[in-house]
């Protein structure tokens, strides 16, 4: 990639991270302030009344696929990302300083769910923006190896929180981490958040959308060209469902599944998933070259098959590791496994559709699939835990990544399809009729 694309693909996916950072954190720090906006009692109901606000925000995700979807295929991607990270921030400054239970009752708890909601929103659209935007800033012999840069930034905007933690950790006694320390990484998420919005502010447009022509049909980002996509929208859905169960279930958590189910110390727990979530952050580009080489279908099926038939086991194994080097090994595998969707997902679904939806067709139905299926994967766990069958969440995590082989089974490959194929829409042909032989309002 020349000089230009990497500049590109730098500004998108620092963008990227702040974003993700501020969005596992709360994940990752939700075992020291859930006690605090919940009347003292259980700590495992507690953490699944947190975790519940956490699936909310998930909830929330296709209202923002929709939305920042619509502004990126009708205002440009440059646009939506500065929108994503702009409310980002601001659900950021929300949590970090909404007052406890013992300060106002419930009313903690709200601003905690409309701070959750935000964050929905942003994430919903910052996703398909960063994988659009990508998609689009990459040459078209490497968009497997850009395009994985997403989930480079991602990881490492989870590293950054957890390194974060473990420092905490390490510095501040158990009381102060659940009295105050739990706000710090929400205001290190703000701040960040306000540098990556002065640096997307200069973001340049993809030349893809640029020049393709989609911002003059007044089709582009609709409900309605979207319909005549509805088949790949199906695709997209069917293959995130696998992916996002098993990358939540391996990363947000990991750390919780082990300190709370395996017994293991919270500092080590959270150096387990450290160490993991970087070497999986390092080969992310690796598996994107890969991809570029000999397609995306190889790399989803070796996913798929892997997390179908090894997951219990793994699952298994690791609540009975005990110690550092056992948790990190089968850590790792798992995130291995996962590294053959997360590496290419994002560059697979903008492939799927033309310029002129390609941010709304990816938005839409993958905020939907990780609102059923991610957003939900740490509140399964702890129900299946409070039920006393643990180990039935391990069959649903395989099972889902067995919906998904299906589907990457039956599917086309995407690697050498032309960005450019579709500049302006023209699914008219596809559409039901009365679709698309009409002057549609803008949905």
């Amino acid at each position: 990639m020349g000089r230009e694309q990497w500049k590109k693909v730098w500004v998108g996916s620092a963008g990227n991270m702040v974003e993700w950072f501020d969005w596992f954190v709360y994940a990752t720090f939700a075992v020291y302030f859930a006690d605090a906006f919940f009347p003292k009692g259980n700590e495992t109901a507690n953490l699944m009344n947190t975790m519940g606000i956490f699936a909310v925000g998930f909830f929330m995700r296709p209202v923002g696929g929709w939305l920042l979807g619509r502004i990126g295929d009708r205002r440009g991607r440059k646009a939506a990302l500065t929108l994503t990270v702009s409310l980002m921030s601001a659900s950021a400054i929300l949590i970090a300083v909404a007052p406890t239970y013992a300060v106002a009752g419930y009313g903690g708890v709200a601003v905690l769910l409309v701070a959750r909601l935000l964050q929905g929103l942003s994430v919903g659209g910052e996703y398909a923006a960063s994988a659009t935007y990508l998609t689009e800033a990459s040459a078209p012999g490497r968009r497997g190896f850009a395009s994985s840069f997403q989930y480079v930034s991602m990881t490492a905007g989870q590293l950054v929180g957890l390194g974060l933690q473990i420092v905490l950790q390490r510095t501040l006694s158990e009381d102060a981490l659940h009295s105050w320390g739990w706000r710090v990484p929400f205001i290190v998420g703000a701040v960040g958040a306000a540098v990556v919005f002065y640096l997307r502010r200069s973001l340049l447009e993809t030349e893809v959308y640029a020049e393709s022509g989609a911002a003059a049909d007044e089709n582009r980002g609709t409900l309605r060209a979207l319909w005549a996509h509805r088949r790949e929208a199906v695709l997209v859905m069917a293959l995130t469902m696998g992916g996002t169960v098993a990358y939540y279930t391996y990363t947000t958590y990991l750390t919780k599944f082990l300190s709370s189910s395996a017994g293991m110390a919270k500092p080590t727990a959270s150096l387990v998933s450290f160490c993991a979530l970087f070497v999986f952050m390092c080969v992310q580009p690796l598996a994107g070259l890969l991809s570029d080489r000999i397609g995306r279908r190889p790399m989803l099926i070796t996913f798929a098959v892997g997390s179908t038939f090894l997951t219990v086991p793994i699952m298994t194994m690791l609540k009975h590791a005990g110690t550092f080097w056992p948790a990190f090994g089968l850590a790792l595998l798992a995130l291995l496994l996962v590294t053959g969707y997360t590496s290419i997902n994002a560059c697979v679904k903008a492939e799927l559709f033309p310029t002129g939806i390609r941010a709304l067709g990816v938005a839409l139905p993958y905020a939907v699939a990780n609102a059923l299926f991610g957003g939900t994967a740490e509140y399964v766990a702890l129900w299946f835990k409070k039920a006393g069958a643990e180990s039935g969440f391990y069959w649903y995590v395989a099972g889902c990544a067995a919906v998904s082989l299906v589907v990457y089974l039956t599917m086309r490959e995407t690697r050498d399809i032309d960005l450019n194929r579709a500049a302006v829409l023209g699914a008219a042909d596809r559409a039901p009729e009365g679709l698309g032989k009409t002057s549609p309002s803008a949905l």
